[in-house]
């Protein structure tokens, strides 16, 4: 069995940005029910098909299988729910570990949000001066929720 183990954090400053080459990503949702998310992704040319379950606190049960990129682009154009969620991912190594930094587009324009996969929940981490305001617990943040509730609809 597959197990995400995921913090995600805000970014407050562009610090990160030295060197970071960005990748394309495309993605929309087949199911967004929180009990079995399933996402179809583009990520560059690579297309993706992953089933995730309940998150318990930054864990999550998780299976992400490559498909071909002819499917995964008609079951986005086709099946997935709308929005589709558009963002450009750049890769970061801090302290030993990957920093995932994404830029959002479209209706979701305006939200950076950084992650780190760990490998245990407890695991000791060391933030970067650019990471923010912890936001792993807040459903809103999901790119599940994305696509119900897109950044540009939220409110202060």
């Amino acid at each position: 069995m597959g197990v995400e183990i995921e913090r995600k954090y805000l970014v407050k400053n562009d610090a990160w940005r030295d060197g970071a080459q960005g990748v394309a990503f495309r993605q929309g949702f087949l199911s967004t029910q929180k009990e079995r998310v399933v996402r179809v992704r583009m990520a560059g040319e690579k297309g993706t098909l992953t089933i995730k379950g309940v998150t318990r606190d930054v864990s999550r049960v998780e299976f992400e299988y490559e498909i071909p990129k002819a499917d995964a682009e008609q079951l986005l154009d086709q099946l997935c729910e709308r929005p589709l969620i558009e963002k450009t991912r750049y890769k970061i190594e801090h302290a030993g570990l990957i920093w995932e930094v994404d830029i959002f587009e479209g209706e979701n324009a305006g939200l950076i949000l950084a992650e780190v996969e760990l490998e245990d929940e407890n695991q000791a981490i060391e933030l970067p001066d650019w990471v923010g305001e912890e936001v792993s617990s807040d459903a809103r943040y999901y790119n599940s929720n994305l696509v119900k509730n897109p950044f540009s609809s939220w409110r202060d």
